[in-house]
């Protein structure tokens, strides 16, 4: 088939087909899984004709761009928080609690354990079991190394799906919402940094061994870039907002290239880049019509395309229960966190359960994790596939596992009856 006719095919399965379907599902689903389970069942059945020409190359690179897209979004989320409304007159709606009443330290303190322990709990069951299974030893990281990879991936809070999810909610349970995702925020940032860290003990300094000029020059760009926006905010500079959109895709490539010349993967490059952009920058764009840009019209190419090309033999009935197992482990995991330390003592535990219900939602950014540690050899076929189904589980649950916790909160509340 024609690329053209290739890329057209392309686009009517994995973003106007994935549109229409969530649409018919009433939008009972978040539009980002919808792709991903069209490449999973196409994966696993066959049905789609190898004459088709999908994926498509220039399905690829559009998809590609969509994706950078989105890290990069992703990053100047982490320093822009999300508009909150300013009533709250929906029934069941709790009374704000402004982030400066937060303690800091409590905040640290529950940010910090809403990753660790599930990173931890991720880590050692990957280490005592998953990767003993058939086909889940990762290409380039036996033992440890493998482990982390998976911890990482059941740790992982999808920050701009929950932002998303946040949007949805609108003023409903403001206070939590809020908080979930100035917690995501933290986790999100300390994710990329795990990350990186990890291609680099993967690498065990080899790229370090032939250094170059044009590393360092790698180095340099991204590190002259964060010092330039530290300058540019502490001056409060304000440049015309056409200079503002100049600079977005010029940080993007530049960053992106960077960590590609390092050996890392070009979406820490472009999520950093997001982060590097000075805040009042930052809130002169419409970050929502740019995510909604990248997740409607660029990344479904991406996403489908990552689900499409999972090795069928993958998605058995193993791969199934591995991922149904992991994802009680990361939220038994997410709950416990946020209920053995709550980022306010003004919250009650259920309140604490319903923030970890949304802490648990893995959304883009687990799939966006996992390829970027399947493309570098940290994961398997087998362990990506599960973890693929992991993210895909996990951001379908989100949003009524949230209302559950705070359904029962309600009726209590119209019986009468407190709680703790």
């Amino acid at each position: 088939m024609q690329p053209i006719l290739a890329a057209l095919t392309d686009a009517l399965i994995f973003i106007l087909l994935s549109w229409g379907l969530w649409r018919a599902l009433g939008r009972s689903i978040p539009l980002a899984v919808v792709p991903i389970v069209i490449g999973l069942v196409l994966a696993a059945t066959g049905w789609l004709p190898a004459g088709l020409g999908v994926p498509s190359k220039i399905g690829d690179q559009v998809g590609w761009v969509g994706v950078l897209l989105l890290a990069f979004t992703a990053g100047l989320e982490t320093r822009h928080s999300p508009a909150a409304p300013e009533s709250e007159s929906e029934s069941g709606s709790e009374p704000p609690h402004p982030r400066g009443a937060l303690s800091l330290s409590r905040f640290t303190l529950s940010a910090a354990l809403a990753l660790v322990l599930p990173f931890l709990v991720g880590t050692l069951a990957a280490y005592w079991h998953f990767i003993g299974l058939p086909g889940w030893a990762a290409p380039r990281a036996p033992g440890w190394l493998g482990a982390v990879a998976i911890g990482l991936c059941v740790a992982v809070s999808a920050l701009p799906v929950l932002i998303g999810i946040v949007r949805e909610l609108g003023s409903l349970h403001r206070s939590l919402t809020q908080t979930a995702v100035a917690i995501a925020v933290v986790d999100d940032a300390v994710l990329w940094i795990g990350l990186a860290a990890l291609l680099l003990l993967a690498d065990g300094g080899a790229g370090l061994a032939g250094w170059s000029g044009l590393d360092g020059v790698a180095i340099a760009l991204p590190l002259l870039l964060a010092a330039f926006g530290v300058v540019a905010e502490r001056r409060g500079a304000t440049p015309p907002i056409a200079l503002v959109w100049l600079a977005l895709p010029v940080a993007l490539a530049a960053c992106a290239w960077a960590s590609s010349q390092l050996g890392l993967h070009a979406l820490l490059g472009a999520y950093f880049a997001g982060a590097i952009i000075p805040p009042s920058w930052t809130r002169r764009l419409p970050l929502h019509g740019m995510g909604q840009f990248a997740l409607i019209g660029l990344a479904p190419l991406f996403f489908g395309h990552s689900g499409l090309r999972i090795d069928g033999d993958a998605l058995g009935w193993a791969s199934l229960q591995a991922a149904f197992a992991l994802l009680a482990l990361s939220v038994l995991a997410k709950l416990a966190a946020l209920v053995l330390c709550p980022p306010s003592p003004r919250f009650s535990r259920r309140q604490a359960l319903a923030i970890g219900a949304l802490l648990q939602c893995k959304g883009l950014m687990e799939i966006v994790a996992a390829t970027i540690l399947r493309d570098k050899g940290l994961l398997s076929e087998y362990a990506f596939a599960a973890l693929v189904t992991l993210a895909v589980l996990s951001t379908v649950l989100t949003g009524p596992l949230f209302r559950a916790i705070l359904r029962g909160r309600a009726a209590q509340r119209r019986a009468g009856y407190e709680y703790s």
